[in-house]
């Protein structure tokens, strides 16, 4: 029996098994058994063969955004109108081939927009390039789902399963579970608030279908089987996403106030160029950025210029973007903005930056 049958008998078990407390240590152990056959897939085991030809696109910019959706939801179409690349756009499905990348500039950042080609069901398996696809998105910094709002919440269903069927995990925070294997010492389990989701029990007979038998674990919140088993598994990628649904100029206007209400939803249309400034106002929030200007002794603060930092930098990420030099010869800094109690107020290393403050360092 070969793993896609495998996965498909186990699916199957979970899907005729009654959820109640009897069965949750038995559907612990299949769920955690579909997530190692999973691995498998995605990383097949055994001989090296050859290498698969995947989308080999160099990371640019401050942040990189992957488009990912169904063929002909209006990817290229999106590419085009935001960046000054033209990617191939046709009323035909798979118009695009390959994974296309383009440039938004916006608040002084330049954002790698990727327009990769439609998945299609079963793309976690590997059909229609799907594996290529995927991986791609794997290395980015925010996802927009593209859908099309004439077909409801079909795609965005089938889309979401696909996508964690591979371990990727949409707007949601990584587990806080501490675990660490050891080399003997049995399995120590331990929780620092009240689990209702799970207990140690099934916590062991998880691990033992992993095959591990000595390690360290603690909950430090109520998390689900689920979760945990994607804290052993080690391969998740967390990410930010953004639902947006095109072709909204088809649809009542009932239905388009419906889906914008939804939370990390969007509505525009490509074709009449609605809503797109909003999309890219959103997608600089989803992104974290923030933009910080430098200031010489006795000259006015560089306006033009800016550094883009992540939300959440230090004053040491601002001297490591400068150069890397600047740390070693580091005395203080003069910080103007909203990260300060008075403009200016001087500051270490570990002061935090916020958008749009203004800095000037002072070196020893």
């Amino acid at each position: 029996m070969g793993i896609l049958e495998r996965i498909s008998e186990i699916e199957k078990e979970i899907g005729r098994t009654q959820k109640n407390k009897a069965t949750e240590y038995h559907l612990g152990v299949l769920k955690a058994k579909l997530a190692k056959y999973r691995a498998q897939l995605l990383e097949p085991q055994g001989k090296k063969g050859e290498k698969g030809e995947g989308f080999d696109v160099m990371k640019s910019g401050d942040a990189r955004v992957a488009l990912i959706g169904f063929p002909s939801v209006g990817k290229s179409t999106l590419l085009n109108t935001l960046t000054s690349t033209h990617s191939e756009s046709a009323s035909y499905e798979f118009t695009t081939l390959t994974c296309i990348p383009g440039v938004v500039e916006y608040e002084g950042a330049n954002i790698q927009l990727l327009d990769l080609p439609g998945i299609i069901e079963g793309a976690s398996q590997g059909k229609g390039r799907g594996r290529q696809v995927i991986a791609v998105a794997r290395t980015a910094d925010l996802v927009i789902m593209m859908l099309d709002s004439t077909k409801g919440d079909v795609q965005r269903i089938l889309l979401e399963k696909e996508l964690e069927s591979v371990g990727i995990r949409l707007n949601k925070q990584k587990p806080n579970i501490y675990f660490k294997v050891k080399k003997g010492g049995g399995i120590a389990f331990n929780s620092t608030c009240l689990l209702t989701k799970c207990d140690e029990k099934l916590i062991q007979m998880v691990l033992h279908e992993y095959k591990l038998f000595n390690c360290e674990v603690l909950f430090r919140e109520d998390c689900s089987p689920d979760d945990f088993i994607d804290v052993i598994s080690g391969n998740r990628v967390y990410l930010p996403c953004i639902y947006v649904y095109n072709k909204i100029d088809q649809i009542p206007l009932e239905e388009v106030n419906r889906i914008a209400h939804e939370p990390d939803s969007m509505v525009i249309s490509c074709n009449m160029k609605l809503n797109l400034d909003y999309l890219l106002e959103k997608v600089w929030e989803y992104l974290s950025l923030i933009r910080v200007y430098t200031k010489k002794q006795g000259a006015p603060p560089d306006f033009d210029g800016g550094l883009i930092l992540r939300r959440g930098a230090t004053v040491e990420h601002v001297c490591h973007a400068i150069h890397r030099s600047i740390v070693s010869v580091f005395k203080y800094a003069l910080v103007w903005g909203t990260s300060t109690k008075y403009s200016p107020q001087r500051v270490g290393l570990q002061h935090m930056m916020q958008h749009e403050d203004v800095i000037q360092i002072v070196k020893k």
